[in-house]
């Protein structure tokens, strides 16, 4: 049974405002006010190993710097790869999902996160036949192809890429589905005539990377609304949809789209759906006393639990009005910039990478834990405001997530400066995973792309990660061992 608001209260009360209502709370990273940074020295985890994998080892090649024992292939990179068509691999790449394909091969449905008119971008996603929404826009989707030995250098078999959907703008995050498709969610809420644009934006689409045919005559699923989206999560059990917004001016909100009486769902039936389909809600937290929270950047220690209800969004498609702009102060809880989600342990990891002065506390990255049986937000994550951003050593901006079969978390790190990938385990710690050393400014002022796309294959051997920019795939491989419990 859901908890409600008066049962959260009253058993709150009975443990303490903040504190879990059952069991202990996983501690993942660094107290509030601290900065995230690896174990120290000899500190062991309870598989006797220090969490991760030692200290990253400057690259020769001065694009990825790896643990010891570590090392990466680049699938793809703008300007250098084609897709089948013989054109460029689109740039800009972003939120990535990877689905096991035939013959063992790994099918890699990556994003390309351009926003505007053809006319910017030197590499926008080709207007492939039958798969453009709107042939003035320049995102979209691609698919890879990764053969299964490709990894062995000697392995002739090519990586093949192809397109998966055109003319969409500005695909960030998204995620994949329990049935084997990608959702791939537009972070813009450009209309037709502005910015050069034909068609509405801002909706969410499904690619399947299994099916080109099935991508054909692509359809907004717009029941699920008309924002800024960032990322979204089916929770297989529910049939709920959450997804994160990511906008300020007010700050963003996490949604919850809950299917119609007797809507199953399958490979392309959302996109049969009416656009008033569902139901779609915007979230609103309160404490332990009840109290309603308008911000999540008000949580200050790890452990934090709040209680959530659901509040109706009045116009979805957003006609007049941005949907996150539809609620007054006292309605809905909002967070800046919520990025990446992961459904895992039965709930939903929710990324907020930043507050700054639109918030009512600064912090450099929060990661939280929404379980849909309790109806509750845990803050697994918090990471405080970086000092020092161009210097080594702390972590800032978490953006795409993903859980690792490994265990703990591995965070695709959107900050400023150094540029990770990094892990967090269940012990408190965080420790470096990869560093970006492609250096896209000048000596005197260097510039580091963010990492995106955090996903490992099928099989937990291989971590995908992107350099968005120019656009670089990678595929890391090494000596994986045990990091922590389940998930986080």
């Amino acid at each position: 049974m859901p908890l409600s608001r008066r049962d959260f209260v009253q058993r709150s009360a009975m443990t303490g405002a903040g504190v879990a209502l059952a069991g202990a709370v996983d501690v993942l990273a660094t107290a509030p006010g601290a900065l995230a940074v690896s174990a120290p020295e000899g500190t062991r985890h309870q598989d006797g190993h220090a969490p991760g994998y030692g200290p990253l080892v400057d690259d020769p090649a001065g694009l990825l710097a790896l643990p010891a024992g570590f090392a990466y292939r680049i699938v793809t990179r703008t300007g250098t790869t084609t897709l089948d068509s013989g054109e460029s691999t689109p740039s800009n790449h972003d939120g990535t999902a990877a689905f096991a394909g035939e013959r063992g091969a790994t099918l890699l449905v990556n994003n390309h996160e351009l926003g505007g008119p053809r006319a910017n971008w030197p590499y926008p996603v080709p207007l492939a036949d039958e798969l453009v929404y709107d042939p003035a826009a320049s995102g979209g989707c691609t698919v890879v192809e990764v053969p299964r030995h490709w990894q062995d250098r000697h392995h002739a078999e090519p990586v093949t890429e192809w397109v998966g959907i055109a003319g969409t703008s500005t695909n960030c995050a998204g995620g994949a589905t329990p049935w084997g498709t990608w959702l791939t969610c537009e972070e813009t809420e450009d209309r037709a005539g502005a910015n050069g644009m034909t068609k509405d934006h801002g909706y969410v689409f499904e690619v399947d990377p299994h099916d080109r045919r099935a991508n054909r005559g692509p359809r907004p699923v717009k029941a699920l609304g008309r924002y800024a989206h960032e990322a979204v999560v089916v929770d297989p059990k529910r049939g709920h949809l959450y997804l994160t917004e990511d906008a300020a001016g007010p700050n963003g909100l996490l949604y919850r789209w809950t299917p119609p009486q007797g809507f199953h769902h399958g490979r392309g039936r959302l996109a049969t759906l009416a656009d008033d389909a569902g139901v779609l809600q915007a979230f609103r937290c309160f404490d332990s006393g009840g109290r309603f929270v308008d911000d999540l950047s008000r949580a200050t220690r790890i452990g934090t639990v709040f209680g959530v209800d659901w509040v109706d969004v009045p116009d979805r498609d957003a006609k007049t009005l941005s949907v996150r702009k539809q609620f007054t102060d006292g309605q809905v809880t909002r967070a800046r910039k919520l990025e990446g989600m992961w459904w895992a342990d039965g709930g939903t990891y929710v990324v907020s990478s930043f507050a700054r002065s639109e918030s009512p506390v600064q912090h450099d990255g929060a990661v939280w834990f929404y379980d849909p049986s309790r109806r509750t937000l845990t803050l697994k994550v918090l990471l405080g405001v970086n000092a020092e951003p161009a210097k080594d050593g702390a972590f800032d901006g978490p953006d795409n997530i993903t859980v690792s079969p490994h265990g703990g978390l591995i965070i695709a790190e959107d900050g400023n400066g150094v540029q990770h990938l990094f892990g967090a385990v269940d012990d408190g710690r965080t420790y470096p995973l990869a560093r970006n050393d492609l250096n896209i400014g000048t000596e005197e002022a260097p510039e580091y792309s963010e990492f995106t796309g955090v996903t490992f294959s099928p099989d937990g051997d291989t971590l995908f990660a992107n350099i968005q920019t120019p656009g670089i795939m990678l595929a890391i491989t090494g000596p994986w061992r045990r990091q922590g419990g389940k998930g986080c």
